[in-house]
């Protein structure tokens, strides 16, 4: 089949010529939207763990965690570098000094060619910045930005505590420093419209980022969202709902933007809807599907200037 968007496996073959691996890091990191600095009720979709693994809290320090997840995806993927991805939580919340020996202590690990750092908009300063453009210099260095929704009323709802200005922010402050910038968008938000998620992807091809992150919502166990659901005030997405907005969504989406990821990864112990979000194979395969119904590319409707 023709791939009609541009992935990372491609765009990290056409930048280190051959495969490379995400692996994802647990630091112990907060939230400023869980620690009482915004809130301690975090975003209605998040729990307690953070997405994370809670590896760092057991005592497995980020180097041992990299250097045993590169044993695995060195025989199930034969990739030859790695990215080290720091993902629980929000990852440039905390000292300059802490930070960089979290940093320090991936890029020590052999193979690890960069970093993929996963924070919030609001997290982030001169200061954090200026390290990671050091970095920069001589390794590949993403930062990753959960915006979610560029409308104000929808983060307000989902207590996300802050503003799509944070976000705009955010990128300006980081652009022009070597350091690659991504997005991380939910598609399926409480109250949204398939037009307002459009909206978000409009917004965000004029900004010049390079990279996106689409996610389902989906609805796990001890959050806000469950209570929402079990009273029936929020409806998931389908299966083929689904696929027809992240269509789209790639439809208006710049052609040079690498498309990290177009659905997500529940936990089957902590899932409660919907069911079909653990059928990861199943989306994508109906995403290409669709994308070809549709006869859609990534950018397409910006190339024929379609509203």
């Amino acid at each position: 089949m023709e791939n009609r968007f541009y992935d990372l496996n491609t765009y990290f073959k056409n930048i280190f010529g051959h495969r490379v691996h995400k692996i994802t890091v647990d630091a112990g990191m907060s939230c400023p939207n869980r620690d009482g600095t915004l809130s301690t009720r975090g975003c209605i979709f998040c729990n307690q763990s953070g997405s994370g693994t809670g590896f760092y809290k057991k005592g497995i320090c980020v180097a041992d965690q990299i250097i045993r997840a590169k044993k695995y995806v060195i025989k199930r993927y034969k990739a030859k570098k790695f990215i080290a991805y720091f993902q629980a939580y929000t990852n440039t919340y905390a000292p300059i000094d802490k930070l960089k020996r979290l940093y320090d202590e991936a890029l020590g690990v052999e193979g690890v060619a960069g970093l993929s750092i996963g924070t919030r908009p609001d997290c982030v300063n001169d200061e954090i910045l200026t390290l990671l453009q050091t970095y920069a210099k001589k390794y590949l260095i993403w930062i990753e930005y959960g915006l979610q929704s560029v409308h104000d009323q929808t983060l307000l709802l989902i207590n996300r505590g802050h503003d799509f200005k944070a976000f705009k922010n955010a990128v300006e402050i980081t652009q022009n420093r070597g350091i690659k910038i991504c997005a991380h968008v939910i598609l399926g938000l409480p109250n949204e419209s398939k037009q307002q998620m459009i909206e978000t992807a409009k917004m965000l091809a004029r900004m010049g980022i390079d990279g996106l992150k689409l996610h389902l919502l989906y609805v796990i166990k001890g959050t806000e969202l469950e209570k929402r659901y079990q009273q029936g005030r929020y409806t998931c997405l389908t299966q083929e709902e689904y696929a027809d907005i992240v269509c789209d969504f790639l439809a208006h989406t710049p052609e040079n933007v690498v498309i990290q990821r177009l659905t997500s990864d529940p936990h089957p112990r902590e899932l409660v809807a919907p069911a079909w979000s653990l059928q990861k194979a199943e989306t994508l395969s109906l995403i290409q599907q669709t994308f070809e119904d549709k006869n859609l590319f990534q950018g397409i409707y910006l190339k024929k200037n379609l509203p």
